[in-house]
Formats: structure tokens, sequence, C-alpha cells
């Protein structure tokens, strides 16, 4: 029997992970990190919860990559410091995963293993290969499984790209012969299924993004992704050819910058890179800055510029801002709110509703057909999307031939069971999301979070008074503190009122001789709540506090 379980991925974007289990053996794709929504309060990054790795560490031969983008390399750090297991990827893979071990202190301990496009790796079960794909990111790959039970094409993230920049296309051959000597089951990347035609190729960005930094007046400051080698490449090479001088700007694309270049991804004429530190040295018609933030993240280079909180970067007349991306599902009102502030400043700025100037990674219904029809899979699995990309993957499937009954819709945590060639549904196993908070791994759970979302919505009262722990009679108090609730000068009365309640609460207890703590923290409690409710129709986190004396 071989087991496909997916840990991450499905029905969310992000947070990607799937297993692959033979009788004696486990193999892992990628290991993603997803990022929190509007709900987690505080929360940096979702990891995947690998219990059910935990259990059986002893048979996991390794975590392949199929590419560098942080929803599928961004948990390793938090997973190897639980079960440290050899990794797999190609060679920009491996340099962007060392630099993340690096600063995680654990570099040392990890075992990395740089593969190319071809390679195989043989266990005595299972046997991984790597398939050189494209995307957007460089070095990225789609695995063929060779199982017991027969080949599982793992399509990672994908678009068919057949000018991409490094002239290194698609091995549709080999997907090709694989399907003629027949694939049991096929997990394609779904994100641009509702997407109709073909991806538009790279280059085709890079003579626009030629002609708007030809005719810049002043500095060209551009956000894109950092892991985006190739759209960074092009616009270097657009800068250079109008004498500009690149400068990177943020901590991820300074990083990611570096290590392409020093692994011959991004090609950059040294006397053309200065620093940060170097661009008042230059004249503003000759810098180009290439910068984080194009998702418009609070913290990140963009934003700081666009708000004035930037150490090394202020706004200047005659600025021309260039945002080469597309909005993550969730973050329109971030960048949105970035755009504003930009223009509130007198500068110009092209985003994707005003020219096309970015093109996604993943591949459209066009695309998708025809890995469908070079695979010509038993099974199919659609994967990496939301529920409704994962059902239209499943409706495109179904009108190329296939049979509904050999299409599974997972969610996390399923486990599809293929043995003697039968593919059915066969239970779950433990999973979820696991948060990162600062340095805390898993110690934010939901309650947490429900308290935080509370506190966010209503605030929080403070109520705090001081018995006599012989005579049991109120010394001080009660006195009340807000945060977040209402404001304590305008609202005198109503605070004034609550204390009364609670002092009224005490004393009924106290009289009666009820001495318990608990008891007398849950009946002020329970009054205020009913009080505050009343008169505000609010429902604050409400914290007694007593204090003997």
């Amino acid at each position: 029997m071989v087991k496909v379980i997916p840990l991450g991925g499905l029905g969310e974007i992000g947070k990607n992970m799937t297993v692959i289990e033979s009788d004696k053996e486990i193999i892992i794709i990628d290991c993603g990190a997803g990022f929190p929504d509007e709900e987690m309060y505080g929360v940096d990054l979702v990891i995947p919860d690998i219990s059910y790795l935990k259990e059986k560490k002893d048979k996991i031969r390794g975590i392949f990559i199929t590419h560098g983008h942080e929803d599928h390399i961004g948990a390793l750090p938090y997973i190897l410091k639980q079960i440290n297991i050899p990794i797999y990827g190609t060679k920009l893979s491996i340099g962007l995963i060392e630099n993340k071990l690096k600063e995680h202190n654990i570099f040392s301990e990890c075992k990395l293993n740089v593969v190319n496009s071809g390679d195989n790796i043989s266990f005595k079960e299972l046997r991984v290969e790597f398939i050189r794909n494209t995307h957007s990111i460089a070095d990225s790959c789609s695995l063929a499984i060779h199982t017991p039970e027969g080949t599982i094409i793992h399509t990672g993230d994908f678009k068919i790209d057949y000018t991409p920049i490094d002239g290194l296309v698609m091995d549709l051959e080999r997907m090709s012969t694989l399907g003629k000597e027949g694939v049991l089951l096929l997990m394609a990347d779904s994100t641009n299924v509702e997407r109709k035609g073909h991806t538009i190729s790279e280059k085709a960005i890079g003579d626009k993004l030629n002609r708007i930094i030809e005719n810049a007046d002043g500095r060209v400051i551009v956000a894109t992704f950092a892991s985006n080698i190739h759209r960074i490449q092009q616009i270097v090479d657009a800068s250079i050819k109008n004498n500009r001088k690149i400068a990177f700007s943020g901590r991820s694309m300074e990083n990611i910058s570096n290590v392409a270049t020093e692994l011959g991804y991004l090609h950059i004429e040294e006397s053309y890179r200065i620093s940060i530190d170097e661009i008042k040295n230059y004249r503003n018609e000759n810098i180009t800055i290439i910068t984080t933030g194009s998702q418009g993240e609070p913290m990140a280079a963009l934003a700081r510029i666009a708000f004035g909180t930037h150490r090394k970067i202020s706004i200047e007349q005659k600025d021309l801002f260039i945002i080469s991306a597309s909005p993550i599902p969730g973050n329109d009102k971030l960048i949105s709110r970035v755009i504003d502030e930009l223009f509130r400043k007198g500068v110009d700025v092209i985003y994707k509703d005003l020219e096309e100037i970015h093109v996604s990674g993943h591949a459209c219904q066009e695309e998708l057909k025809l890995i469908h029809a070079l695979v010509k899979p038993k099974y199919f699995v659609p994967v990496h999307g939301e529920y409704r990309h994962l059902k239209h993957h499943k409706d495109l499937a179904v009108s190329l031939g296939m049979k509904k009954e050999n299409v599974f819709i997972l969610e996390t945590g399923k486990v599809l069971s293929i043995e003697n060639e039968e593919a059915k549904i066969n239970g779950r196993v433990k999973t979820g999301k696991i948060f990162v908070d600062g340095l805390g791994v898993g110690d934010v759970g939901n309650i947490v979070l429900r308290d935080r979302r509370f506190l966010a919505e209503d605030g929080m009262l403070t109520i705090v008074v001081a018995i006599d722990n012989e005579t049991y009679s109120i010394v001080a108090g009660p006195d009340i503190i807000t945060r977040g609730f209402v404001y304590a000068k305008e609202a005198g009365d109503l605070i004034n009122e609550m204390k009364d309640i609670a002092r009224v609460e005490l004393d009924k207890c106290l009289e009666n001789q009820i001495v318990e703590w608990y008891v007398l923290k849950n009946n002020m409690k329970v009054a205020l709540e009913r009080y505050i409710y009343e008169k505000t129709k609010r429902r604050p986190t409400i914290i007694p506090i007593i204090m003997e004396v």
C-alpha cells in the first residue's frame, strides 16, 4: 500500500507539505509556512502540525523541495528542530535554505543535499526524480515519485514558459515519457485554474520595465518578491541599460540577491551595484532601488518609505515607484493603503491595474490541460489552492475525460490509500496549524487567539480591590482600569457606576460570610458583565484582582 497524506497546502494558500508513505519508507514533499490571516493577532507564521511524522520518524528518508518560495521552505527551521532529516533540493533552493538555517543557528546540524534536475534519489522502496519546470523562481522542479504501486507526479508550482529568462524550459519531454509509461497519480498546481488561456512569459515584462525606467526623470524604486530572481534580473538589466546604479533594500531582498549572485543565478556588474548608504553619492536619475514590500506589509521597506519611517530612504520629487507584483489574496487593503500614501506624497506609482508589469508564476487552464494530456494519470488530486480552486481543477480534469470517481479532493490530514492500483480515501491523521509567535512555537493556540480577538474587539477592564484578611472588610477600592474599552475621562459616570456595582456585590458576599476569593471575583465579574452589556452592548474582558492586606 502507498499512502498520500497532505499535511498542509490544500484548501489554503501556503503551508505546503505532502507525505508519500510506503510500507517501510516515507518521503516528504516541501515544508512550507503559511501567513496569518486577520484573526490571528500577533502570529508571525503558521506551520504544519507534524505529530504524525514524529511518530514515524524512523521511516522518513528526506524532505524533497520543489522550489525556494516561503510557502514551500518557510517551516523548515521549525520542523528540523523537531525531526532532523536530510533535505534534497536544487542549488538555489538549498542556498536559500542554508541562509534560513544559519539565521536560526541550526545550519551545522542539518543535512543538505544539492541535486540537479534529472537526478534520481533512490531508497529501498521509493525513488524520487527531479524534473525541471518553470516558475517565478529559478531552479524550480516537479517531482516523480516511483513507488511499488506506480508513479506519482507532483508538479510543484509551475507554469509553462517557452521563453524563460534563463533559457531553461520545462522538461515536457520527460513528462510525456512518464505518461506513456503509465502514471498512477497526478498531483497538480491549482492556483490559476480559474484563469483561461496561457500565463504570459516572464520575458514579456522586460520591454515594459525598460520603457518605464527609460522615461523616468528621478529615482526608480521597484517593489517585487525577493525570490523572483528572473524579475530582479530584468529590473537590473533595464537599469544598467539606462545607466542606473542598483541598490537593494529590505532584509530578505538583500539576503536573497546575495545568495542568487553568489550561486550564479543573478548577474550584476560589480560597478553597478551599490549599498543603500551610497545612493546619496549619485544623481537621482542614476539610481534604481529594488525593495521588499510588494504586498504592503507594514514593516517592509516599501511601507516604511511611503510612511516616512525608513531610516535611510526618504521620498523625493520625481521618484517613480513600480509595484511589480499582484496582491496575494487578503493583502489587497494593505497594498492599497501604501499606494494611496505614495500618491499623497506627490510621487507617481505604477502598479498592475495601470500597466502589465507582473506575470503569474502559475499555470492557467490551457497549460494545465497540456500537463493532463501528457501525463494521462489514472488518478488525480488537485493541490495548492483554496477549496474553489481544487473544485475547478477537478471539473477541468473531468472535462478532459477523467472519471469523476478517480479525482479526489483531499483535505489536510485526509489519507489517500492506493493498493493494487485501487485508490480510496481511508481515514485521516492528526494535523492542523501550529502558530509561531516571536520565539514561541505552538504556545499560542485557539484559546489565546480567541482572547486576543476579544481584547481587540471590546477591550479589557481590570477591577482591583483590597480586602483585610482578618476582618474581611474592604480597605481600598474597587478601582477600575480600562484599556481599549472606553476613554475614562469621558465615561466617568459609567465607571463610577461600575465601582458601585462591584462594591455592592462584595458587600453582599462578605456580609454572608462568603470569603472564597474565586466566588468574590466571579460575582463581581458576572454583575459587571450584565451591567456593561445593558449600557454599552459591549463585552470587554473583565479581570477582577483581589489583594489581601
